[in-house]
């Protein structure tokens, strides 16, 4: 089982309906506002049991963790492979946009990622199996939800791009030395790859991308927090894709 902590993972959990939630704890001393309001009404659709408890109780449960005055119990997860989520994505009749990011230690880092992906219609993320930080309570509550949409492969990056490349999706890295943002073409279907904060891209991960990017900076800086640099990377590849056109 997943721990959802905060009223916004576990609201977002609810709402999206991929998963069941299979119990909720609220604090008894919670005041009734909106979200609760929400929450507890969305419970009782699914008929999922509330215990209110109290704060201390969910203290322990969080072990430090911030939660809000709310905990819940929800199914794990789906697991998919490289392959398949192409499968599904080339079924569904798009061009596969995947990122990939490799030992993101921090885990509001790779829960911004989500939530930027979420946003910029990312097909998929890309984790190595060992290296890097989990999808954890900390993770899915950064997210907002996005845990709930972008599907998160667990699976070695060399393995994942050797798939990738068999369906002919172009492996793009991103570094500081690379073709300025502005010259690179990110046209349809395209695999990102992000380094680790403070690394970057390893050598050897390097030689399997097919093109290395990089951001213009000013003001003497030489890189951006890596889920900074990922948000910017993808609104361009959107923008290229001509994705704004029409929306508001």
């Amino acid at each position: 089982m997943d721990q959802l902590e905060g009223r916004n993972p576990v609201l977002e959990c609810l709402a999206r309906g991929r998963r069941p939630v299979r119990k909720i704890w609220l604090d008894q001393g919670a005041k009734r506002d909106d979200k609760i309001a929400r929450l507890l009404a969305l419970a009782s659709e699914r008929g999922v049991p509330v215990a209110r408890v109290p704060r201390a109780k969910l203290d322990q449960m969080a072990a430090g963790r911030v939660h809000n005055g709310v905990i819940a119990e929800a199914e794990p997860l789906a697991t998919l492979t490289t392959l398949a989520l192409l499968d599904a994505v080339f079924d569904a009749g798009r061009m596969p946009f995947v990122l990939l990011a490799d030992q993101v230690q921090y885990e509001h880092n790779l829960g911004a990622i989500l939530r930027s992906a979420l946003g910029f219609g990312v097909d998929g993320l890309v984790v190595p199996t060992r290296r890097g930080a989990s999808v954890s309570p900390v993770v899915q509550r950064v997210s907002m939800g996005a845990v709930e949409e972008v599907p998160v492969v667990h699976e070695g990056l060399f393995a994942a791009i050797k798939h990738l490349k068999r369906a002919g999706v172009p492996i793009v890295g991103a570094d500081m030395d690379g073709v300025p943002l502005g010259e690179a073409r990110l046209q349809g279907a395209l695999a990102l790859v992000m380094g680790g904060e403070g690394r970057g891209l390893s050598p050897t991960l390097r030689k399997h991308c097919d093109a290395i990017v990089s951001i213009p900076l000013h003001g003497g800086l030489e890189s951006l927090n890596v889920s900074v640099a990922a948000t910017v990377l993808m609104y361009e590849k959107r923008r290229q894709d001509g994705w704004y056109a029409g929306r508001s």
